[in-house]
């Protein structure tokens, strides 16, 4: 039975009879192209940008050999889980121990036996296919985990706010106006290299967890309508700790997960440090205060100035980034703070669109 048309067999060998024989075993079922050396067989894999569904790999040729062929298969992301066969006369045991700790899935020799080739190269090739489909759903199933604890812990969050006598909609602002700043930052030669390496979807998501920490704060002192003592302010202080610690405490082996929780321990721990070093908990300054940390700094007090609290009405938007912009410098990021009024007008429609109801 013909395997799928895509199926292509790349045979490397520099002697022509081993290519023609090969192919005439292996033309029925799937596409076959050749290569008389392994500088020929590289260009076709890393020039040509062909993909085979595996390689026939002769071990002796006159340029480099089938081992440093391999080597460069293996070392490529693209390429590096395509099945490789060695060809060879020789039935030494260092050879073929050597090939196979290289990386090689096994051996043909020659002369070649039509059965045993076809068996070898059909058995590796529905191998590399189940192994794939096990890892994709391995991948889903960690995503559909992922997004589970991170509903949880959104949730969570968004309680939180309800139980501070604040709309949940403050955890719904929080994020898209995170991902406004992200998104034009991503777009400076400066922070656009920390944003990927440190990835930023996950920082955008770990934003909403920013003030997670009030959970361990008393309804005393959490809902007092009035001005907070300086004993109380300082009990109110401690939810950075306390958001720290529970992030902390969240022990998740899942891919890309460890970066959400290394943002949003970074964010609740620290969104309440100041540029000039005079904020909470621990007095970082500058580049210290983990970036993250610095943009919900500016997102969290942008959107508790728009909004009404019952302590305070509401600030329009544009007096709402005149204070920021006259902290410039002293408590928010200066080069955050720039990027504001090229980002205004999606910032005010955030607010416009999801306010308190």
């Amino acid at each position: 039975m013909r395997h799928n048309d895509g199926d292509i067999i790349l045979i490397v060998d520099d002697f022509e009879i081993n290519r023609l024989i090969l192919r005439e075993i292996l033309q029925d079922d799937y596409s076959v192209i050749e290569a008389s050396c392994g500088n020929e067989a590289l260009k076709i894999l890393f020039e040509d940008n062909v993909i085979p569904t595996a390689v026939l790999l002769d071990i002796i040729m006159p340029d480099i050999d089938g081992f440093q062929v391999l080597d460069r298969i293996k070392q490529n992301e693209r390429t590096k889980n395509i099945p490789v066969l060695f060809i060879t006369a020789s039935d030494s045991d260092e050879t073929e121990s050597r090939g196979l700790k290289s990386g090689a899935a096994d051996y043909v020799t020659k002369p070649f036996n039509h059965d045993v080739v076809r068996a070898r190269l059909d058995n590796h090739i529905n191998l590399a296919r189940y192994r794939h489909s096990l890892e994709r759903l391995v991948e889903i199933k960690a995503a559909e985990v992922t997004r589970t604890y991170e509903q949880t812990l959104e949730m969570l969050a968004t309680i939180i706010e309800y139980r501070n006598l604040e709309s949940g909609a403050h955890v719904r602002r929080t994020t898209l106006l995170t991902g406004v700043i992200v998104a034009k930052m991503l777009k400076s030669e400066k922070f656009r290299p920390v944003l990927l390496a440190e990835n930023a979807n996950s920082l955008i998501k770990a934003s909403a967890l920013h003030d997670i920490g009030k959970i361990g704060i008393s309804d005393s002192i959490l809902l007092k309508p009035g001005r907070l003592t300086p004993e109380e302010f300082d009990v109110i202080k401690t939810h950075t700790t306390i958001g720290m610690q529970i992030i902390d405490s969240i022990a998740v082996d899942l891919p890309d997960y460890d970066m959400y929780l290394k943002h949003a321990e970074d964010i609740c721990h620290h969104h309440h440090e100041r540029w000039d070093g005079t904020g909470y908990p621990s007095g970082l300054k500058r580049e210290e205060i983990p970036l993250s940390a610095r943009i919900i700094s500016v997102v969290d007090v942008y959107d508790a100035l728009v909004s009404p609290r019952c302590y305070k009405v509401a600030y329009s938007h544009d007096v709402s980034l005149e204070i920021i912009t006259e902290g410039r410098g002293t408590q928010f990021d200066p080069n955050i703070v720039d990027i504001l009024p090229d980002i205004s007008a999606q910032f005010r429609i955030i607010e416009e669109n999801h306010k308190d109801s």
